[in-house]
């Protein structure tokens, strides 16, 4: 995108000028570190790793852990409000399925090309939704979060950004199934744009799987926007429009130019950039902060998460035969290290205080 603008203004050099000799020297991206900024922590759907994901339990913990960003997955109600769920299907995160009034609600739905079976955001009014409780999604993993089942409501984005706004920390929003949500005539993106243009925020980043809703935000908000690009498959608004290419095609130079066409940044898996063997050890890093730095393209990896289950085999600690040995957090602070030493410029943390007591000991 800042290179279109500069683009455009050495052509409007020539046109006013007459012909001219422009030579662009490129000189090397700098990371956020360079920069003289320290890598930004992101409260991944607030502290997941301490409270139930997406409730503003877990938003407000992840403030006081020092997240610089909170991070709500938007979908829509019924009624077009947009709200902070992973997904728009809630058994897993809601006490819904134990609610007989809403029985015949549960349905099977294809999303993004599959069969998703249970209750579904967009066949309930917001009014309906805060009825229901939050609850644990990982209770096998996480069973301490489970003390906070069924004490918080499904969060509004408008109440999401009332609490970072209140507290001085950004918002960092992703659109979930935007072509989905579209066909249903529940757009995501006006209704967020909305929220964030009635509150003033500006400490923001947008974020998105898909492209084309990216592109028709690049043209109508100033706020970055970040390409999430997973470790396999293609954005699904490529496979609706039967297009060839795959995130393996985006996160190639060639690629990340056209990302920077309309976005500010990435949003990686982080084996994109440390890939695993088939024993979850890990390989040799790729070149892609490189190759994105040098594309002007910020790059934030997703998801450091503390436990041994998620991290990779020779990050792992304690002893392997012990029936918590899964939930036991293992060389975390190290797994993160490394992506700081690579050059990235945010991390999406389930611990957002592990994730800035590493930072800041790294600014040090």
């Amino acid at each position: 995108m800042r290179m279109r603008r500069l683009l455009a203004s050495v052509l409007a050099g020539v046109v006013a000028g007459g012909t001219v000799a422009v030579v662009l020297i490129q000189t090397p991206p700098a990371t956020a570190e360079r920069r003289g900024q320290a890598p930004i922590v992101i409260g991944h759907r607030g502290a997941s790793a301490h409270r139930p994901e997406h409730t503003l339990l877990a938003y407000e913990a992840a403030i006081a852990m020092g997240a610089d960003y909170i991070e709500p997955d938007l979908v829509s109600t019924k009624d077009h409000v947009l709200v902070a769920r992973h997904e728009n299907e809630i058994s897993g995160t809601t006490d819904v399925a134990t609610r007989p009034e809403f029985a015949d609600r549960r349905k099977t739905k294809p999303i993004d090309g599959r069969p998703v079976t249970g209750w579904f955001t967009e066949d309930f009014t917001l009014a309906e939704l805060k009825t229901l409780r939050a609850k644990e999604r990982l209770p096998d993993l996480r069973p301490n979060n489970t003390a906070f089942d069924g004490l918080a409501e499904i969060p509004t984005f408008e109440e999401v950004v009332q609490l970072a706004v209140k507290h001085g920390v950004g918002v960092y929003p992703e659109t979930k199934h935007p072509t989905y949500f579209d066909k249903l005539g529940l757009s995501l993106e006006e209704p967020l744009l909305e929220v964030l243009n009635r509150y003033k925020v500006r400490k923001a980043y947008i974020q998105s799987f898909e492209t084309a809703n990216l592109r028709d935000l690049s043209g109508k908000t100033r706020l970055p926007l970040i390409q999430l690009i997973t470790f396999g498959g293609k954005p699904y608004d490529w496979d609706v429009a039967q297009d060839p290419r795959t995130y393996d095609d985006m996160v190639k130079p060639e690629g990340l130019r056209q990302v920077a066409e309309y976005a500010d940044g990435i949003g990686v898996d982080t084996r994109r950039i440390v890939p695993v063997d088939a024993a979850g050890k890990t390989l040799p890093p790729t070149s892609l902060i490189e190759d994105a730095h040098r594309a002007r393209l910020a790059v934030h990896i997703w998801t450091i998460r503390n436990e041994n289950a998620n991290l990779p085999a020779d990050y792992r600690m304690g002893n392997p035969a012990s029936p918590v040995y899964a939930r036991a957090t293992g060389n975390v602070m190290g797994w993160l290290s490394r992506f700081l030493e690579l050059g990235i410029d945010g991390a999406f943390c389930d611990d957002p205080g592990m994730g800035r007591a590493v930072v800041a000991k790294r600014s040090l």
